[in-house]
Parts: C-alpha cells; sequence; structure tokens
C-alpha cells in the first residue's frame, strides 16, 4: 500500500523541471543526499537521514533510484512511487563500519548502470552528505567528472504547486494552534520546559481535522536576558514576573512549514524601549507584507523594512526573511532566496517565505514573523495571528 503525499505526475514533473537544469548544466546524473531533497523527487520520508542514503536522478531514466539501508527499503516502498527494482537497500554491515562505506554500495551500483565515466552532480554542502561520503565515492568512481550541485533541486522548489500550498495552508492552523497554546500556558512559576512541552503536543496533535508532523526545529523559547539573543531554547527553570518572551515556533504537515514569531510580557510594565521597539517592527512588518508584489526583487522587500526602521533610528544587519517549505531538521529553510540587499531573485507566485523581524538589542529583544506565499496581486499569510506585544498580567 503505498502512502504518497502527492499523485504521482506531481512528482515527474518535478523531475522534469530538474532534468532541464542537469541538462543546463551538463550533467548526466545527479545524486540526492539531502533528505528534502530526497522527498520532494521521489515522496521518501523517514527518520534515516542519520546514516548514508541518497536518490540518484539520472538524465535519461524516467524513474530514480532510492538506495539506503535495508531495513529503510520498506519504508521507501510505502512512501515513494518508485517501483520494486528502483529501491536498493544496502546490507548492515555497511552501516558505521570501518572498512565499508554506503559509498561504495552507491558506486557499485553506478557501476552497474555503466554510469561510471559521466558527469555526475553531488550536493557538496548537504546537511547529511559527509565529506568522508564524498571522499568514498569518487575513490570509488575515479572515471567520473563531479561537479557541486548542492542546490539544484532546492531552486526547483522555490516555486510550489497549488497542491503543496494547500498542506501549508494546514500547517498555517496549526501553526495558530500552536503559537495560542505558547500563550496560554506562560505564567510566573510555570517552569519553561513544561510550557514548552504542551507547545510540543500542539505541534503533533494539530487541528480536529487533520494532525501535525514534527517541525525541522525546536520551540525557541527563551526568556529575560535570552530575548537579547536568537535561537536559544529553554531551561527547567520558572517564568518570573516582568520578564519577557520571545516565541518562534512553527506548524508543520506532511514535512512542510509555517513558521511565527511573537514576543510576550508576563507583567504590566513592560520597558518604553520594548514596547516602543514592539510597535517599530509590527508597523514595518505590516508596511513590507503590504508592499510585495510579483515582480519584485527580494532585495526590494528589504530595502521597505530597512527604510522604515531607519526613520525610528534602528538598523538590522542580517537578513529580515528567506524561501521555506518542505525540510527535515535541521532546518525549515530552503537556502536559496533571502531577503536581504544584493538579492535579486524576482518574486513570482507561489513563493513562500518566512519573514522573521527579530530584533535583538543589548538588554532586550522583539520578535515577530509571518509566513506567505507570494500570489499575483500580492502576499498572504499562512497563518492568522495577531501581530503585537501580548500583555500576560
Amino acid at each position: 500500500m503505498k502512502m504518497l503525499i502527492f499523485k504521482k505526475t506531481e512528482y515527474l514533473l518535478r523531475l522534469e523541471k530538474i532534468k532541464e537544469q542537469m541538462e543546463i548544466k551538463g550533467l548526466d546524473l545527479l545524486v540526492l543526499a539531502d533528505p528534502a531533497n530526497m522527498n520532494y523527487t521521489t515522496g521518501y520520508d523517514g527518520w534515516s537521514f542519520y546514516v548514508p542514503q541518497v536518490v540518484l536522478v539520472i538524465k535519461d531514466e524516467a524513474q530514480p533510484l532510492w538506495i539506503g539501508r535495508g531495513m529503510d527499503a520498506a519504508g521507501a516502498r510505502l512512501t515513494t512511487f518508485l517501483k520494486q527494482e528502483n529501491i536498493q537497500g544496502y546490507p548492515d554491515d555497511y552501516v558505521q563500519s570501518l572498512v565499508k562505506h554506503p559509498m561504495h554500495y552507491v558506486a557499485d551500483i553506478i557501476k552497474q548502470h555503466r554510469w561510471a565515466d559521466k558527469k555526475i552532480g553531488v550536493e557538496m554542502d548537504a546537511y547529511y552528505f559527509s565529506a568522508r561520503a564524498f571522499q568514498e565515492l569518487e575513490k570509488s568512481l575515479p572515471n567520473a567528472v563531479f561537479t557541486d550541485a548542492t542546490l539544484l533541486v532546492n531552486w526547483v522548489r522555490l516555486i510550489k504547486s497549488n497542491d503543496e500550498i494547500s498542506i501549508m495552508q494546514q500547517a498555517g492552523k496549526i501553526a495558530e494552534i500552536v503559537m495560542q497554546t505558547a500563550l496560554d500556558n506562560l505564567s510566573p512559576g510555570t517552569r519553561e520546559c513544561d510550557a514548552v512541552a504542551k507547545v510540543y503536543q500542539a505541534q503533533i496533535s494539530g487541528t480536529k481535522e487533520f494532525g501535525g508532523d514534527y517541525p525541522s526545529i525546536v520551540p525557541m523559547m527563551p526568556t529575560g536576558v535570552k530575548t537579547t539573543a536568537p535561537h536559544l531554547t529553554w531551561t527547567d527553570d520558572p517564568y518570573e514576573n516582568e520578564q519577557a518572551v520571545n516565541l518562534e515556533l512553527a506548524g508543520c504537515k506532511n514535512r512542510y512549514h509555517c513558521p511565527i514569531a511573537r514576543t510576550a510580557y508576563l507583567g504590566k510594565n513592560p520597558s518604553p524601549k520594548l514596547s516602543n521597539i514592539a510597535d517599530v517592527t509590527v508597523a514595518g512588518l505590516n508596511l513590507t507584507l503590504d508592499a510585495i508584489k510579483p515582480g519584485m526583487l527580494c532585495e526590494d522587500v528589504e530595502l521597505i523594512w530597512r527604510n522604515h526602521i531607519a526613520k525610528h533610528g534602528f538598523e538590522k544587519e542580517s537578513r529580515i526573511g528567506y524561501a521555506m517549505g518542505l525540510n527535515y531538521p535541521p532546518d525549515w529553510g530552503e537556502h536559496t532566496a533571502s531577503l536581504r540587499p544584493g538579492d535579486k531573485t524576482v518574486l513570482k507566485p507561489n513563493m513562500t517565505f518566512h519573514m522573521i523581524l527579530g530584533m535583538w538589542m543589548d538588554n532586550y529583544g522583539f520578535e515577530c514573523s509571518e509566513s506567505f506565499r507570494v500570489t499575483e496581486n500580492g502576499a498572504i499569510t499562512f497563518a492568522s495571528f495577531d501581530r503585537k506585544l501580548f500583555i500576560i498580567e
């Protein structure tokens, strides 16, 4: 029984677009180790990326080949559209061995199909494609010509299909519940870890109509002085009165994400500085979202925000957003287009971004973000949630 999220025709259409890019780059074979790209091309979905696994996209073959750990081949049969002979599992003595490596098995399959002297693209900067993996593959295929094709599939993923958008809309509904759950569980005396546990439950439970998936990034809910820094998580300390909490969370459905960030204040008296930067940031987010139109460049979007905060005496060096959607840990970003100076990517309908306006100052911080898709007329957010500094007395 197959468990496909999309119709087979969608996977084949994706492969056509990928092969067009392979043709442009002169590639005969593409070795995909990024689990999101493996999912995108075949449907494969399993927590097996801690061992080497790949999908081979062949320019002249209709279907890719999935190659992974033998015990995971059953998962490939269930979650991909591939025929049986295109699913290859390597024996378990290749796993974490000092003398054998799964890339030897991959190389043997490439040799069997007489692709050993072809031009082969590999994802050199993928999280789960190690230096040793490339070394062993290159050593095993001395007649091949290797080239870096790290983001080839990622750029194809940039424009979503309508079916992908539908799933991200479901992720947006989950994100609304997740953020409300976080706010409902913030109170002085409650341990940070206990509030985060409620967030995890909401992420997985989803809505009454559909459940959720595990997001690629853990809940980030720093408090107090830790709100001056991004990417901090939680402790087992209790929340305190008159303390801010940054909430960077997400809803996820079928590996597609809707990140969302807000800031709450426990107490009655947020500092004038915090209140001011909250007002400036929210106004800038509203202004920037309202201005987005297809045909704009990514850097044009950032400039609207930059000019707005400059009028209030602020600046922000880091990018304010990035393309996102389908992914696995440790990131929900696609590593392609960014909302920052110098990025000339042209906005097109069904591109999807997370615009995160994190203002981390010397002794306080504020975050507000929205995940949105570009439409024919502007931008539409995946979630609907108040944009403000939440005061929890």
